[in-house]
């Protein structure tokens, strides 16, 4: 079973579980403070390079998945 989550949730969970206010994780990830703001209320215009500061700060993890993605990554490992 697949469940979709929203950016904003996961950010806003995370958070709290953390007791970090807004301020707290902005000053973590190295954003503004309306930076947190923007991705809780689901803001859609947030730099990737932004996204995951935050993300990165709440040690949080990024996965890609997809039909493609095993022979993505056998042909990187062959090129390096």
């Amino acid at each position: 079973m697949t469940v979709n989550y929203t950016l904003k949730e996961i950010v806003q969970y995370h958070r709290k579980q953390a007791k970090l206010t807004r301020i707290d994780l902005a000053d973590l990830a190295g954003v503004g403070k309306t930076v947190i703001y923007d991705i809780e209320k689901g803001k859609e215009t947030i730099k990737w390079s932004t996204i995951t500061a935050v993300l990165n700060a709440l040690n949080i993890e990024i996965k890609f998945e997809g039909p493609l993605m095993e022979s993505y990554e056998k042909s990187i490992s062959e090129n390096a």
